[in-house]
């Protein structure tokens, strides 16, 4: 009896885990107003267990700015999850090992808006490479490739 008491009470505390593991987060996402693409990753974000509040902005050159993303290695648009920044169209694997691992950088960039990346249309034609926004805000090494 004792037994079974124990592996109910373990396969609770696993069960309660699940959802953090699972990446359950509450993601802030801000876009220019009318960008279909944006919206097909708030969508694919939230396919993939996150909770999504899009905010449209026409700043959001200047939000990426401040977020340490200098003009040439912004995404096309910003999201704030758990105390990280990423900035375009990240994969999820991504954004989960960012998540998992809590490296102490500022977040995670994917320049520009690469096809057949997360939300985008076309074809994946190479790995996209994620960089790191440090601390110090600039762009560092790459984080992941995907």
């Amino acid at each position: 009896m004792r037994t079974i008491l124990t592996a109910v009470a373990l396969a609770s505390s696993v069960w309660a885990a699940v959802p953090a593991l699972a990446g359950e987060k509450d993601v802030t996402l801000y876009k220019n107003p009318q960008c279909g693409c944006c919206e097909g990753y708030a969508d694919y974000l939230r396919e993939n267990g996150f909770t999504v509040t899009t905010k449209p902005t026409h700043d959001l050159a200047e939000m990426s700015r401040e977020a340490g993303i200098p003009d040439e290695f912004q995404g096309c648009h910003l999201s704030f999850i758990d105390g990280y920044v990423v900035s375009g169209h990240v994969p999820v694997g991504t954004v989960k090992k960012l998540l998992t691992e809590r490296p102490d950088i500022k977040g995670v960039t994917l320049p520009g808006m690469p096809m057949g990346s997360p939300g985008m249309s076309g074809t994946k034609e190479a790995p996209f490479e994620m960089l790191e926004i440090t601390k110090s805000g600039a762009v560092g090494r790459v984080y992941a490739r995907e």
